[in-house]
């Protein structure tokens, strides 16, 4: 049974309902599979499903973010990428991405921020101390 859950979001409240987790996941695993096949916009179009049931599911935001990049939507990619930041922010992966979207976009000072968030992280620190 689905179960309302609210959380913040870039300082709004939202309500969402939670949908079980083994669905998000199997929904997830498909759009890996239009990934791995090259059907990037069908992919999309599962990632957006899988975070709009889960806007906590770090995976799904990576993974939307990084698909959107591959397709030029590099904006959009961008927003992706932050949230991802956002939900793991001691995540070297997540930063590396987010500096490689913000070269993509020309914005290079932001590019260097996230890189330098990444170098942190990979020497063993933190950027948030849990």
């Amino acid at each position: 049974m689905a179960g309302r859950k609210e959380c913040k979001f870039e300082g709004f409240l939202l309500s969402v309902f939670h949908i079980p987790v083994n669905e998000r996941d199997e929904l997830f695993d498909s759009a890996n599979g239009h990934l791995a096949l090259g059907e990037l916009e069908q992919a999309v179009a599962e990632y957006r499903r899988c975070v709009a049931m889960d806007v906590g599911f770090f995976d799904g935001w990576h993974a939307l973010g990084m698909t959107l990049l591959k397709l030029g939507h590099t904006k959009e990619a961008i927003g992706c990428g932050l949230q991802a930041t956002t939900l793991k922010p001691n995540d070297l992966l997540a930063w590396t991405a987010l500096s490689q979207m913000y070269v993509k976009d020309g914005q290079i000072s932001e590019a260097e921020a996230a890189k330098g968030n990444a170098r942190i992280l990979s020497l063993g620190g933190k950027i948030v101390k849990e």
